[in-house]
């Protein structure tokens, strides 16, 4: 039941402490939890950009809706997807197969030509709807990840990518912002810290069939 009670112990933090600072060793388990989420045929068509920098923080507050956890978060965590994802992507990604685990080729040829075959044939918009889906994939790992750890949250949609990507640089990186999340620790006159979460009855939500 501890992973159902540090779910229950989550909620989207209003109001981080500023003073309180993750651990270098809090921030390693965040990013080996993204490197290790889920994604379609594992290519990982997204990346993590790890902020501590305040002055960067506080220019961002005004292109995020003026929510001021993104300026007192320890870190800002900002989930982008690869712009330009192509064929040669799934080349790197089947040479890292053969290196970790030592595949052959005629085991993984046929694969490997599907792939590359499925990710040429979709359009610039498919892709990045495609990224956008694994980034949400990364975002729920995450939010799981921080409740267990009782590192504190809040997952954002309400931001503006453009400026995110100019200032942070991302564009010439080939990369664009979707998902923002602050983390750190929660300010103890948060309005929301002794809220009761609201929730329908797991027999509404879910439907057992056997």
């Amino acid at each position: 039941m501890n992973s159902i009670n540090n779910l229950k112990w989550r909620y989207a933090v209003k109001k981080f402490d500023h003073h309180k600072t993750l651990s270098e060793y809090q921030v390693n388990i965040l990013k080996q939890a993204f490197n290790l989420t889920a994604t379609s045929y594992g290519l990982q068509p997204i990346k993590l950009v790890v902020l501590k920098n305040k002055d960067i923080q506080k220019e961002l507050v005004q292109h995020s809706w003026n929510q001021q956890q993104i300026l007192q978060a320890s870190h800002l965590l900002i989930i982008c997807i690869d712009t330009k994802l192509n064929e040669s992507d799934v080349e790197k990604y089947f040479e890292r197969v053969k290196e970790i685990r030592n595949t052959p080729d005629e085991i993984i040829n046929s694969f490997r030509e599907y792939l590359k075959t499925t990710i040429a044939g979709k359009t610039k918009e498919d892709l990045l709807s495609w990224g956008k889906n694994q980034a949400y994939l990364a975002l729920g790992n995450l939010l799981t990840v921080c409740a267990n750890e009782k590192i504190d949250s809040c997952p954002m949609e309400g931001f503006i990518p453009e400026k995110y990507d100019e200032i942070l640089g991302l564009k010439e990186k080939k990369l664009s912002s979707v998902l923002v999340l602050p983390v750190g620790y929660r300010a103890n006159d948060d309005i929301m810290i002794h809220q009761k979460k609201v929730r329908k009855n797991v027999e509404e939500i879910v439907i057992d069939i056997s």
